[in-house]
């Protein structure tokens, strides 16, 4: 990882800034700065990329072109936000045509400050970023030993915005699957689902690895059937099994209940071919934008 942090390569982006950011971006390359004497390379090429650096309010015409360039990149990756409109969509958040920040479309790990952004802060949040890199490094290297150390606990209100944040995170290669960033799991907000804590019936799981969640599941109780929802793995800890056991873990919650429903996109093979394995059958269709498989299971 030294090497990595003594020469990080960055890819820029202008989602849809007044160019203030973007100036002071490039001012960080000027003499007075010189980031590049750090070993800083700003690349043009998202697969040699480490660091996204994105400014400006994300907008219709950009948000594809952020998660094209984000998808390129090789993991780990980090995504560095700059200037206020990158952070929260600013004075243009509720403008017909603006998403909002950069983490309504890709998650965001680095959050930079100010309108315009200071060239101070901007090397400050590289630096910040490098941290979280190294981070993400070791993670990738631990997840095939740390997986039997795995925990699978009730999840609190508290872990609310962690589990959000994976959420979106996990459900992003369902939204490039179907070109549809849209996705409920992809729209929710804390607030709904900080409610699901609150609401009686509803369990929700969470698979935690040396205090971190890297994986989730939620279900409630309704009619004599457990709707079973939301199964997310984080990316480095998939392919390990927590997915099955998160299932397992849910199926238990509910002792006294027969059967279990779940549901999936009709593209998502992996999901399917899980359930399938966990004794799923499918049941129904829904169409729609993605067309949805409705999966039961009868306990035994």
């Amino acid at each position: 990882m030294s090497s990595f942090s003594k020469s990080p390569w960055i890819i820029h982006y202008d989602a849809s800034s007044c160019n203030g950011c973007d100036i002071e971006v490039l001012a960080c390359l000027t003499p007075l700065f010189d980031v590049e004497r750090l070993g800083v390379i700003n690349t043009g090429n998202p697969k040699h990329a480490d660091i996204f650096l994105v400014t400006g309010a994300v907008n219709e015409q950009s948000k594809d072109v952020i998660r094209n360039i984000y998808n390129q990149m090789p993991e780990p990756k980090v995504v560095v936000a700059v200037g206020i409109c990158a952070t929260s969509g600013g004075v243009f958040r509720e403008c017909y045509n603006i998403s909002g920040g950069v983490d309504s479309v890709i998650p965001v790990d680095v959050y930079v400050a100010g309108c315009a952004a200071r060239p101070e802060a901007i090397v400050d949040g590289i630096v910040q970023s490098l941290g979280v890199l190294e981070q993400k490094r070791r993670e990738m290297a631990a997840a095939p030993k740390n997986v039997d150390q795995t925990l699978y606990l009730r999840a609190e209100k508290s872990d609310a915005p962690e589990i959000l944040g994976l959420q979106k995170t996990a459900f992003q290669s369902e939204a490039e699957l179907y070109g549809n960033d849209s996705l409920p799991a992809l729209q929710q907000t804390l607030e709904e689902l900080q409610q699901e804590f609150e609401r009686p019936q509803w369990v929700v799981l969470k698979a935690v690895v040396n205090g971190k969640i890297i994986g989730s599941v939620r279900g409630h109780a309704a009619d004599g059937t457990v709707q079973v929802a939301r199964l997310v793995v984080h990316p480095y800890f998939q392919r390990h099994g927590i997915g099955v056991r998160l299932m397992a873990e849910i199926e238990k919650a509910f002792p006294d209940v027969k059967r279990f429903e779940v549901f999936t996109g009709e593209k998502s093979r992996r999901n399917l071919d899980l359930y399938r394995k966990l004794g799923y059958l499918p049941y129904k269709t829904e169409p729609g934008t993605p067309t949805l498989v409705y999966l039961q299971k009868e306990r035994k």
